[in-house]
């Protein structure tokens, strides 16, 4: 699996290009991105955007990036209706309003989506950031994008957002400690391949932590 990791604006998500085809969430700076999109790849090749969750940094660009490349949008069912709210996408926490968002794919736990090079990413349904929050895993190479759910060195997604809860947010990383997991991919902070399943312990016993 061939990863490009694009970091454009001091406040955007993470966004990653997998496969020179799929891109995992936009950020908020359309022009930085696209542009940087168009260093790896023509930017019609892009087929799928996948967002991880609702929430204004990660899904801003989104719409822009789809009109010009002509890729689907996808979502989990669950925070598809909150992209148009300005309070719950957190639009508002950015001084805007929340994109006009027209998802073509919504996700459910379980599916499968094909990346190319008989590979595929596996969606994981993590509440808890968000209603409908995915972290995506990759078995052959043991990747792991995950969103706002868990972040580098035992780091979690805040729960304090409307829509967030911190027992979904621990359940859903009950899920994650169950993988084997080599590279971990985040929304937020520094790619990194240092004991990731130790890493995602630690999330856990945090966001346990939390619930006392």
């Amino acid at each position: 699996m061939q990863v490009k990791h694009f970091i454009i604006g001091l406040y955007d998500a993470n966004s990653y290009l997998i496969n020179g085809k799929i891109l995992i969430d936009t950020g908020m700076s359309t022009d930085g991105l696209i542009s940087a999109i168009k260093e790896n790849i023509d930017i019609e090749d892009l087929e799928l955007i996948i967002l991880t969750h609702c929430h204004y940094d990660h899904t801003a660009s989104a719409q822009a990036i789809a009109d010009m490349s002509g890729a689907k949008i996808a979502i989990h069912k669950d925070d598809e209706p909150l992209l148009s709210n300005d309070t719950i996408s957190a639009a508002a926490m950015f001084g805007n309003k929340a994109p006009a968002i027209k998802p073509d794919k919504i996700l459910e736990e379980g599916d499968r989506i094909p990346i190319g090079n008989n590979e595929e990413l596996e969606v994981i349904h993590t509440p808890g950031h968000t209603p409908g929050g995915i972290c995506l895993y990759e078995a052959n190479s043991k990747s792991l994008f995950s969103g706002d759910t868990v972040f580098p060195n035992g780091s979690i997604g805040r729960t304090d957002f409307q829509g967030g809860n911190r027992n979904h947010l621990t359940n859903s990383i009950n899920k994650l400690v169950e993988l084997n997991v080599k590279t971990l991919y985040p929304g937020h902070g520094e790619v990194t391949s240092n004991d990731v399943n130790t890493q995602i312990q630690l999330s856990l016993r945090m966001s346990k932590s939390m619930l006392m």
